[in-house]
């Protein structure tokens, strides 16, 4: 198999425009659809689509900000036309790179068809706490849940009569080469032991395992393979997905994400990652402290190449001082050792099933976690959300572990997210506030995600989006 010199791929600013046809979903629009989407003003979501089109347009490119990248294409729009026969995209001064010869590129194409569903199902779902079917009042929990499992699926993310074998990977998309291949030696090893692979869909961390698994799965001839990619719209807008997704879905915000993740995973891989990863890995935690989770079997590893060890060794530590040793029992850390990884996750994910069999539980959703409101409430990161966060040791667990995840919810907002650095052009720095010796564990850690390059991706220069106080 050859590839394309890189030096006749197009000037990532070239573009061309063109009309092609949604692929693999959502082939038809009603018409009051077709104006949601087409609706420009304040009350419509176009300005979201044209961000997270052009985004998965621009697949292949090293970014993590949404601002720069529609200042290169300027002038991108997107269009839906309606016609008789379903409806079309037209799409004005788009990356020339996401075309081969005039035509769209299958993947990506795939890919841009599952933002617009997703983007209109949700709407469809708005949460008014009654039961669309009964007519019975929900909880907000309970309509929370449902919602995320609606958006989950129509995407057709769903495989009923599947063993469980789907792992979580998580990890940072500023990462270094050793870790990148180290990722990618781990999913080699799941894939060879026939585990799909599920992810937050960009770079890095996040595109490794999958890439290591697919070698794997050609290997043993494992086929239909699933490379799930779970994003929402502010982080999609800002890190294109990796072309080996194969099965896309945005949810509506970072909440749901995270719940979608835990709900569908079999099983969760953390490698090394910045805040985005710490947020995840406190989201984890604080719903498997939760009184009613505790005997609910969820393996979870942390792991990377030797290098990594001193970074682990600190997110270990804080999670201790902070969340205490009943959040440390509930992971292994494994260091530079893909095999031990992969035997490891195989036999957690025998037990999952075995216990799903055990209570008739479904294999393709976990229903049985309960995840308080403090994880499912939407954390919207403005100044005075950011510095009202209550950081103290004194308060339960479970709270705590929700705040932190908030707070770095919102670093993650100011470093990559377009409203998040446009807040923090208004106004300055978010500041948090926490008991001294909170902050000071705090501090350590936010240090070294900057000193180790985790914030942004590697040439970028980065300026902090906080303050501690």
């Amino acid at each position: 198999m050859t590839s394309t010199p890189a030096t006749t791929r197009p000037a990532p600013t070239a573009t061309l425009s063109a009309v092609v046809s949604p692929e693999g979903s959502l082939e038809v629009l009603s018409q009051n659809e077709v104006q949601f989407l087409r609706d420009t003003s304040s009350h419509g979501i176009h300005k979201v689509l044209r961000q997270c089109a052009l985004a998965i347009l621009n697949a292949g490119v090293a970014t993590d900000d949404a601002r720069s990248t529609l200042e290169r294409y300027p002038d991108f729009d997107i269009e839906i036309l309606q016609e008789d026969r379903g409806v079309r995209l037209k799409l004005t001064a788009a990356p020339a790179h996401a075309f081969v010869d005039g035509e769209m590129i299958r993947g990506i194409r795939e890919q841009l068809s599952s933002v617009l569903r997703d983007l209109v199902f949700a709407k469809a779902q708005d949460i008014d706490g009654v039961s669309h079917l009964t007519g019975q009042k929900l909880s907000d929990s309970e309509a929370t849940t449902n919602i995320v499992f609606g958006l989950l699926r129509n995407a057709r993310l769903f495989t009923p009569s599947k063993t469980p074998n789907l792992v979580v990977c998580w990890g940072g998309h500023s990462i270094s080469r050793e870790e990148y291949d180290y990722s990618k030696a781990v999913g080699y090893q799941l894939g060879l032991r026939r585990m799909d692979i599920c992810t937050g869909c960009g770079p890095g961390a996040m595109k490794g395992p999958m890439k290591g698994a697919n070698v794997a799965h050609a290997k043993q001839r494992y086929a239909p393979a699933r490379y799930l990619g779970i994003s929402e719209p502010g982080i999609i807008a800002a890190e294109s997905p990796n072309p080996i997704v194969n099965q896309l879905t945005i949810m509506p915000d970072i909440e749901k994400r995270l719940e979608a993740f835990v709900r569908v995973g079999h099983g969760i891989i953390v490698f090394p990652g910045g805040v985005g990863t710490a947020e995840e890995i406190l989201y984890l935690l604080g719903i498997l402290l939760h009184p009613d989770n505790r005997d609910i079997p969820y393996p979870v590893i942390f792991t990377g190449p030797a290098s990594s060890a001193d970074y682990f060794h600190q997110i270990d530590e804080f999670i201790g001082a902070t969340l205490g040793s009943e959040a440390q029992n509930r992971y292994r850390i494994i260091i530079d050792d893909p095999l031990e990884v992969a035997t490891s996750m195989a036999a957690g994910v025998n037990e999952v099933t075995q216990f799903r069999r055990e209570h008739q539980d479904a294999f393709y959703f976990n229903w049985r976690l309960v995840i308080p409101d403090a994880f499912q409430k939407p954390f919207v990161p403005t100044h005075a959300a950011m510095a009202d966060l209550d950081l103290h040791g004194d308060i339960d667990k479970a709270e705590l572990a929700a705040n932190l995840r908030r707070a770095f919810s919102g670093i993650v907002a100011g470093n990559v997210k377009d409203q998040g650095i446009a807040e923090i052009e208004r106004h300055g720095p978010f500041k948090l506030n926490a008991e001294p010796e909170l902050m000071r564990r705090l501090d350590t850690l936010l240090k070294s995600f900057v000193e180790q390059q985790r914030m942004k991706l590697p040439g970028s220069d980065y300026v902090p989006c906080y303050t501690l106080g």
